[in-house]
């Protein structure tokens, strides 16, 4: 399903839906919450792989030989940002389970809630990769900005990105900075408070993926 930013698609799918409303829930237990979380990305990884390119190969089945479709060139690599983007990164694995995966560590300075970077490990071919984002929520938009700006400086040039729940506000700065990446995402839900958190949302996704507060 399209939204009101061009570059952004709410995966509206009936089950994804039904996932999300249980992440949602306050009373979902933290290994529910684990547990939810990797089969909704699962589900979301579908999607945000639709379009792969594929090339025909042959290969022999028990009873003869034929052409079959094969992913064509270099496989995915996921990119989580730690620590919460780790909570979705098994379900991308479970469907692909052959991709890369490198890592950002960013996290938000409490008064400014600007993204601060301590950690960054990528595959040295990331240039020759489709590369994915993944982070559950994307709120002020300032962590997700900052991880694609540092993944283009080291020479990603095809880059989505996944999250579970979205700010209208955080995708207004987001696709300001990079209006050439996709955001494939499960909600936009109404706004930010104060204090930088999404409503509804779902609370803390870090603190309820491991629980922790």
């Amino acid at each position: 399903m399209t939204s009101a930013f061009p570059s952004v698609t709410v995966l509206d799918h009936p089950l994804v839906q039904h996932k999300l409303s249980l992440l949602r829930d306050r009373e979902t237990s933290t290994n529910g919450f684990r547990r939810i979380a990797r089969e909704m990305s699962l589900l979301m990884c579908y999607e945000v792989t639709r379009d792969l390119p594929l090339t025909m190969v042959e290969i022999e089945t028990p009873l003869e030989r034929m052409q079959a479709p094969q992913l064509l060139g270099k496989k995915l690599c996921f990119v989580p940002i730690l620590r919460a983007g780790n909570g979705i990164l098994d379900g991308m694995l479970d469907a692909v389970p052959v991709a890369r995966v490198g890592h950002i560590g960013l996290y938000r300075d409490p008064q400014t809630l600007e993204p601060v970077e301590y950690y960054l490990k990528l595959p040295d071919d990331i240039q020759e990769r489709l590369v994915i984002v993944v982070d559950p929520m994307l709120a002020t938009g300032h962590s997700v900005a900052a991880a694609v700006a540092r993944l283009k400086e080291a020479g990603a040039a095809q880059i989505r990105v996944v999250c579970l729940i979205c700010a209208p506000e955080g995708l207004t700065t987001f696709t300001t900075e990079h209006p050439d990446v996709p955001v494939f995402t499960a909600s936009i839900d109404r706004c930010l408070d104060d204090h930088g958190y999404i409503r509804p949302g779902l609370g803390d996704a870090g603190d309820r993926l491991y629980g922790t507060k």
